[in-house]
């Protein structure tokens, strides 16, 4: 009952209330002069107690109603209480100096009076925006993380400040949720402040626009929309308090997936590792078998062929299976690197010796600026890196193009290079080349492959501190680089 009719007298238009609180101190002011007359109260008392009149009536409805009060105070003493009674006219100079003195002192104390109770007003409002953004910090401490934030921070904001409406925004995830009252037209009003991309105030409708930022200079991340009787400053801490919540939620969604993704990663290399062990067994029989009939002889030229095919392709599967588990072993921090010094060069000639038969080694050409270039690292490893890089060089160059090995060393690094004229690889996939499965779309279906063996690449280069990348034209073809650091470092 009294809050409707608190709210119903807010809603009295401002000329109406005034003159309610006019007429109201006015008709206290009656009654005390008809007491202070029908009683003979002396002037000094009665003097006092409109004194007090309006300084209560400054604190209650504000200096102006207290102004005014002051001067129909001063012609009551003038006409009730000082000779000539009855009449505007003064007789003694000495009470014109007093009336003067009275008013003068009425209006200093309703001032500073009244400038002491706005003060304190609006401390009091500050300190109970303060504690209302301290309940609401904490409460945001406790959403729940794994829901969106929107549904939850509307309800506690509404809540807390006690808001006719609220209405938020969060554009990660392209979202608005909205409780209260909204009138017909205003329901997106939060979607619409983020698309405008600009703050606003409506004090006729009491209605507060802010973006939510978690940096400066950073884009918005959503919008939050007020109604209700709130101060500028505290919507503005509304809204960095409903960007930290958001951000928060965005942070906790990239852990989780980032965990997902490790999870799934582990799982990987473990079906990896298992895969590659079990297929070695079968592929050593195969191959252990190809090579006794080669031996054995006595077969025709076309059951020889066969052999000899099942026989490679028994070792290119065992190489495979090789790098499937190095894969694994690498991307599970499990690899155990057994260093010592290699000399490139004569690792180089020695995969390519290792290589099928049926490879085109004569269109490779190998450049090493210095024979005696030594590198410490893992020689099965770089043996590794060395093969995957001529493999790709053979399957993506074009027919009888030369292909080009080089390797030489600087003051601080050993930089080998494999170069092919063929195909060419995007900008854009150059970096996304060396990640484990990923194919560029014009080669899925035009080259067999399985996206792994750049991944194992980049990973073994890394074991070592070394780095590899690609530069690829139309004109200058594609090369593959990989530089190893020669300094005193070593892996553990």
């Amino acid at each position: 009952m009294t809050n409707s009719i608190l709210f119903g007298w807010t809603q009295t238009p401002r000329w109406l209330r005034t003159l309610a609180q006019c007429l109201l101190a006015s008709g206290v002011l009656a009654v005390l002069t008809y007491g202070g007359f029908a009683f003979h109260i002396s002037l000094l008392t009665i003097s006092l107690l409109y004194l007090l009149t309006v300084v209560a009536v400054a604190s209650l409805f504000g200096f102006w109603k207290a102004s005014l009060i002051s001067l129909l105070a001063v012609a009551s003493l003038d006409y009730f209480f000082l000779p000539p009674i009855f009449h505007f006219d003064v007789a003694d100079p000495q009470d014109w100096v007093a009336l003067a003195t009275f008013e003068a002192t009425a209006l200093a104390i309703s001032r500073f009076h009244g400038r002491e109770m706005r003060i304190a007003r609006v401390a009091a409002i500050h300190l109970k925006g303060m504690e209302q953004l301290y309940e609401l910090s904490r409460s945001t401490l406790l959403l729940d993380l794994r829901q969106p934030p929107g549904p939850q921070l509307a309800v506690l904001i509404q809540r807390i400040f006690d808001l006719r409406a609220v209405a938020l925004f969060d554009a990660s995830l392209g979202r608005q949720d909205r409780v209260g009252e909204w009138a017909v037209g205003a329901e997106d009003l939060a979607r619409e402040c983020y698309l405008r991309d600009a703050a606003q105030d409506d004090s006729q409708t009491q209605t507060s626009q802010r973006l939510l930022q978690t940096a400066v200079g950073s884009g918005p991340v959503g919008a939050l929309v007020v109604r209700g009787k709130l101060n500028p400053l505290v919507v503005d801490a509304l809204a960095a308090l409903a960007a930290i919540a958001i951000d928060r939620h965005q942070s906790f969604e990239k852990e989780d997936r980032a965990e997902t993704a490790k999870k799934g990663e582990q799982l990987r290399a473990a079906v990896m590792d298992a895969l590659a062990h079990e297929l070695k067994t079968p592929l050593a029989a195969v191959q252990t078998a190809s090579s006794g009939l080669l031996e054995l002889g006595g077969m025709t030229d076309s059951q020889a062929e066969l052999v000899t095919l099942i026989d490679g392709e028994a070792a290119h599967l065992n190489e495979l299976c090789t790098r499937m588990l190095a894969t694994a072993k690498l991307n599970g921090g499990q690899v155990g690197l057994e260093m010592d010094d290699v000399n490139v060069r004569d690792l180089i000639f020695e995969v390519l010796a290792g290589r099928p038969a049926s490879m085109e080694k004569d269109r490779i050409q190998v450049t090493v600026d210095d024979p005696g270039l030594t590198v410490n690292v893992d020689r099965g490893l770089l043996a590794m890196i060395l093969a995957q890089y001529i493999d790709n060089a053979l399957k993506y160059s074009t027919p009888e193009t030369p292909i080009e090995i080089a390797a030489r060393k600087s003051h601080t690094e050993a930089l080998i290079s494999v170069h092919n004229y063929g195909s060419t690889i995007r900008i854009e996939d150059r970096e996304r080349v060396f990640d484990r499965f990923y194919r560029a779309a014009e080669m899925k279906n035009s080259v067999p492959g399985t996206g792994i063996g750049l991944s194992v690449v980049r990973k073994a280069a890394e074991a070592h501190h070394g780095h590899v990348w690609v530069i690829s034209d139309d004109k200058e073809g594609t090369t593959f680089f990989l530089s190893l650091p020669t300094g005193a470092r070593r892996t553990q």
